[in-house]
């Protein structure tokens, strides 16, 4: 509702891009390429148990992404064994002495440990998709909460409106999981590796048939659970109306230049928008200046979805391939001998490789050896590929190499006044967040042959390869005194040193002490998936309300059970949802997902809860 004043103004509401990092160089280029805060794995207990990392690296990283006031976040979210909650609580202080910013979990146990006063974030992984349970974890006191990628720009709205003072983080590009995140149980009951662990084994990546209650089969060896990735580039604005204020990249394991990429294109998109909208702003300093065009296509992509931003609809997945098709780049037009001719406008580089898929929709792949206009010569001449088959792009030899070079600088404002003063000159300097220093030269004044001011100002602008870009500089004062070149060196040199250093000093740290509560939890009843795996975490829901509470999947597996809660549906992308599409199916239900090993994994549809559910294996011979 707008407000009935015409001169009120609206708040304006920080907006944060958050960037992943595996390690230390992604995370110092994700902060280069524009990220307003990153999130980087821990040691130990992270999601992703191939993308651990040192604390001297974090420490690195830390101290660089404060100069521009960018956040750190560490993710600490698995769930903990029993006999790891003291080796976490030890490793949060030392995450904390070293200035991160915050952790995103998932086990409630950590709440329950002795904790430093560090925010804490709820992990996606939590399954937060409803007001009710986003308003009891704020009450809970995590400052920020990242909520399930299948969520609607509605249901996010509705979130907003209920819990308006909760930070609310969304997912807007990457790889999706077909599962709720937190409610994935597939690769622990099939391979014994947890996704609540950190150790996925990418089941839902996997190739299988589609078979009904008769045997018949429906889908023969098919990418049935495998997503599209995400882009949600197209809805950034809606996203912020809607409420969320921190937009977060996927892709922990992703490599550089994906991470520069992907981040610096979010940043122009969303630079553009603040612009416009002068209610939302950006949530960290400087100024980017990239050596580069970004482009989405460019980097690994399964094909991009909006997901259901929007509402449901069935483009979000790819039967044919869960590998990266990236951008298309034409049709061939001929085939003949060791050549290929393209028609199309992409050019090409030696070195680039090609995809494209077959007559049955298997994706195959090739690298081009030379190239000589819109003719294509591979290093193996792919078999069965005809005239018009698609071509795509999923490795540009010369985005990558110019990816591999420095391909952006990031600069804070700072203007400079140099001012006389009685015992010889000052140097005032001041950046685009307000830190203020002063430095003096003690230097008896002797006046020039020559007009100054011009050549002032351009010694005290080389600022380098410091992290500052002048721009203002002022001269106060009409006379015009000769200063040598060594004397404004050291001026600007000591203004720079003693500007960094404040800069470190004034850091906005925010300290969060955790305080036990006991407001209701929105169930009574948490079985399995409520991920319960220490008696920690128990004590807590057991505090707030909840009386009955089963152990986790990983501690004490129940038979039977589903161990997959899917907004993906495989009855609507078949066309034959009652709700939706009005249609039946031909075939006799249940269905069953058959892996290549034999396994039968029975499908239910939950047309209420708008959800697909993937039952236990059952174990078919193989002939």
């Amino acid at each position: 509702m707008k407000s009935s004043n015409p001169l009120s103004v609206p708040p304006v509401r920080a907006i944060e891009l958050l960037a992943p990092a595996k390690n230390l160089e992604c995370g110092i280029e994700a902060i280069n390429h524009g990220a307003d805060a990153v999130y980087i794995g821990a040691p130990r207990f992270g999601a992703r148990a191939a993308a651990g990392n040192s604390l001297d690296d974090i420490a690195a990283l830390v101290r660089y992404a404060h100069l521009y006031r960018v956040r750190i976040y560490v993710t600490v979210n698995t769930i903990l064994k029993e006999e790891e909650l003291k080796a976490t609580e030890a490793m949060i202080w030392d995450l904390y002495r070293i200035g991160v910013d915050a952790l995103i979990v998932q086990d409630m146990g950590i709440t329950q440990l002795d904790l430093p006063p560090i925010s804490l974030h709820a992990s996606t992984q939590m399954d937060n998709r409803t007001p009710e349970k986003v308003q009891f974890l704020a009450e809970a006191g995590f400052r920020q909460v990242v909520l399930a990628r299948e969520l609607s720009l509605d249901e996010i709205g509705r979130i907003h409106r209920r819990c308006p003072g909760t930070l609310l983080e969304v997912f807007v590009h990457g790889a999706l999981c077909v599962s709720y995140s937190g409610q994935c149980y597939v690769s622990q009951a099939c391979y014994g590796r947890s996704a609540n662990r950190g150790e996925c084994a990418q089941f839902c990546r996997l190739g299988f048939d589609l078979v009904d209650a008769d045997g018949k089969t429906i889908v023969n060896d098919r990418h049935l659970l495998s997503l599209k990735d995400m882009n949600q580039s197209a809805n950034l604005e809606a996203l912020l109306d809607a409420g969320a204020s921190s937009l977060k990249i996927e892709g922990r394991l992703k490599d550089v230049s994906y991470v520069k990429n992907v981040t610096a294109y979010y940043r122009q998109q969303l630079d553009a928008i603040f612009r416009r909208r002068k209610e939302y702003m950006r949530a960290s300093s400087g100024t980017v200046h990239l050596a580069f065009r970004p482009q989405l296509d460019k980097s690994f992509s399964r094909g991009f979805t909006d997901y259901f931003a929007h509402g449901r609809n069935p483009g979000i997945f790819n039967l044919n391939t869960p590998k990266s098709l990236g951008e298309e780049v034409g049709t061939v037009k001929e085939v003949r001998g060791n050549c290929l001719t393209v028609a199309g406008v992409k050019s090409f580089a030696n070195g680039d490789g090609l995809c494209y898929l077959d007559g049955q929709g298997k994706l195959h792949g090739f690298r081009v050896n030379r190239v000589e206009g819109n003719k294509l010569f591979p290093l193996e001449m792919p078999r069965g590929i005809r005239p018009k088959t698609m071509l795509y792009r999923n490795f540009d030899q010369e985005f990558e190499r110019v990816m591999q070079k420095k391909s952006a600088i990031r600069k804070i404002a700072v203007d400079m006044r140099l001012e006389a003063n009685p015992s010889g000159f000052t140097l005032d300097l001041s950046d685009e967040d307000g830190t203020r220093v002063s430095v003096v030269l003690e230097r008896e004044k002797e006046r020039a042959r020559t007009p100054q001011a011009e050549n002032l100002k351009a010694q005290l602008g080389k600022l380098g390869t410091t992290p500052f870009e002048a721009r203002e500089i002022a001269i106060g004062f009409a006379e015009d005194w000769f200063i040598p070149a060594s004397g404004l060196s050291d001026l600007r040199r000591r203004g720079v040193e003693r500007l960094l250093q404040a800069r470190r000093i004034t850091y906005p740290q925010e300290r969060r002490l955790w305080k036990q509560t006991a407001h209701p939890y929105p169930e009574k009843e948490l079985d399995y998936r409520g991920n319960v795996m220490n008696t920690l975490a128990e004590a807590f829901y057991r505090r707030h309300g909840v009386e009955q509470i089963a152990p986790a999947f990983e501690r004490e597996a129940p038979a039977g059970v589903a161990l997959m809660f899917c907004k993906h549906c495989i009855r609507y992308s078949l066309g034959w949802c009652p709700v939706y599409q009005k249609k039946r199916s031909p075939y006799r239900e249940p269905y069953y997902l058959v892996s290549s090993d034999g396994k039968r994994f029975r499908l239910e549809f939950d047309c209420k809860a708008c959800q697909m559910k993937v039952f236990s294996p059952q174990i078919t011979q193989i002939e």
